[in-house]
């Protein structure tokens, strides 16, 4: 069995990327957000964590999140988030005999991809990462018509006038 190690960073600043079983094109639907956004609140409530930057797409998402200063518990997080989210759609859903015999949902991918964010510009830089892929994805033609992104919020505050887009840099950035 592979044994997955995470880097114990109390308090930190996390970029995630989270991918729907099979790349299906569920996570904009509506009973999707409706039992994700139900799931945050919950376990929100419980483990509190920052949301910093969010883009929720067709078949995967990337999120930011900052912990409170003395925790580092992402993978509970994302356990508890995804558990919560199963439980409510996986009726909907037919499921390999894999998925059964291993006790998956088949909403999920196993695991999700973190990376520590390092610093200022790193967050930053990963910000402007969430934000664009509508863009990268072809799934809107300007950020401000995505309705699924921290994007409006940004602009609310001032951050991002409605019409950045970033830059042809910023599309092809490798934050690996």
């Amino acid at each position: 069995m592979s044994r997955y190690r995470r880097y114990p960073a109390e308090g930190a600043s996390w970029f995630f990327t989270v991918v729907a079983a099979e790349r299906r094109c569920v996570m904009t639907q509506a009973a999707f957000r409706k039992a994700l956004r139900s799931a945050i609140i919950d376990v929100r409530a419980r483990h509190p964590f920052a949301i910093d930057a969010w883009v929720l797409l067709p078949d995967h998402l990337h999120c930011i999140w900052t912990l409170p200063p003395g925790d580092s518990a992402i993978s509970l997080r994302w356990s508890q988030i995804k558990r919560h989210v199963s439980r409510i759609l996986t009726p909907s859903y037919a499921r390999t005999a894999s998925q059964i015999r291993h006790r998956d949902a088949g909403v999920w991918q196993r695991r999700f991809w973190e990376h520590r964010l390092r610093d200022e510009r790193d967050f930053e830089r990963h910000v402007d990462y969430v934000h664009l892929n509508p863009l990268k994805h072809g799934l809107a033609e300007r950020l401000i018509d995505w309705p699924h992104s921290t994007f409006h919020r940004y602009v609310a505050a001032g951050i991002y006038p409605a019409d950045w887009c970033g830059t042809a840099q910023l599309l092809d950035i490798d934050l690996d």
